[in-house]
């Protein structure tokens, strides 16, 4: 069954989703740059493109949207897409607050619409591996992670739109930080209680350039993160503890280095572990993995996960750390 497809924000992001469409069809684009939606419209035979993303929905073979705007645009795009009937797949963090992503929830339910959140980073060849061993409890009980991820700027990083709190909702924290607790959350579970610091070390702008996060379960298992705009060399380093072993990723592909799976297993007598590791040197492929996944879910109308519970779960936690640290974002 081949779904209409259309992407509002053709952006690198929204380009990146419309690649990996496969054999589902791209019949509308739209950006408020109406050259950006028109060269992605080129690309496909027939797909329309405006400046106006009423007409995406509007559009009557559309019956599925990609979303992928600046987050102050995330909530409202969505909701009214779903209103629309359409199933929703929107990019993280989904928006701005909390507050603007909760009405999201009923109104999916109340429609039967499917609702996914674009947290590819669970797709990635090296997590998925992961998954897979963690699910095979040869890890153990797990204890707890720590993790990193960063990227240096460029000139005039301070003036574009994620450095304006009304556009932004934030600065790093909820940029890639909410990847960080988005994958936390996939390994350990909810957090019940939320220690952690936002601040800005170096770009001139009124939002966070720097963020630590300590996250605890109701079992105590703890989950350590720093996410690092100043970071200079681009670095993701994702590390996860059983009793009996431990998991360790290092990269995602391109500038962040090659995506690397190292299994440290704990051997009885203790002493050095028995090493094994995995290089996936590969394309990234997690965008078409994801995007995959999504189709079926619509298909056999099954729940959606990642989806609108786990990025509101992911903003009450960003939410918290911007008040303990003084920010005030609310638009």
């Amino acid at each position: 069954m081949s779904i209409g497809v259309g992407i509002i924000g053709c952006g690198l992001i929204g380009r990146k989703r419309a690649g990996v469409l496969g054999s589902q069809l791209l019949v509308a684009c739209a950006d408020t740059d109406r050259s950006l939606a028109q060269s992605l419209a080129d690309t496909v035979d027939g797909c329309v493109a405006t400046d106006d993303w009423r007409e995406v929905l509007d559009h009557d073979h559309v019956s599925t949207v990609i979303i992928a705007t600046p987050h102050y645009m995330l909530a409202e795009i969505s909701m009214a897409a779903i209103e629309a009937g359409r199933h929703v797949l929107v990019e993280k963090p989904a928006a701005r607050n909390a507050a603007e992503l909760r009405p999201l929830i009923q109104q999916a339910e109340a429609k039967g619409v499917r609702a996914r959140v674009g947290f590819n980073h669970r797709y990635h060849r090296a997590f998925r591996k992961m998954r897979k061993i963690l699910d095979s409890g040869e890890l153990g009980p797990l204890m707890f992670l720590r993790a990193r991820y960063g990227h240096g700027g460029r000139i005039g990083y301070d003036r574009e739109w994620r450095a304006d709190p009304a556009l932004s909702g934030g600065g790093e924290l909820i940029d890639q930080g909410v990847h960080l607790i988005d994958l936390a959350r996939w390994c350990l579970g909810d957090f019940v209680t939320v220690d952690g610091h936002a601040q800005t070390c170096y770009w001139d702008m009124p939002v966070d350039d720097n963020a630590f996060m300590l996250l605890r379960t109701a079992t105590d298992q703890t989950a350590f993160l720093h996410a690092s705009c100043s970071e200079w060399k681009n670095t993701f380093s994702w590390e996860i503890y059983g009793r009996d072993g431990k998991l360790q990723i290092d990269g995602l592909g391109g500038s962040y280095g090659v995506e690397r799976l190292t299994w440290y297993r704990m051997l009885p007598e203790m002493g050095p572990p028995e090493t094994t590791a995995w290089e996936f040197p590969m394309a990234d492929n997690s965008w078409e993995t994801e995007m995959n996944e999504f189709f079926e879910d619509i298909e056999k109308g099954r729940p959606s996960t990642p989806g609108l519970a786990d990025a509101l779960a992911v903003l009450e936690i960003v939410e918290q750390i911007y008040e303990r640290s003084g920010y005030d974002h609310r638009p």
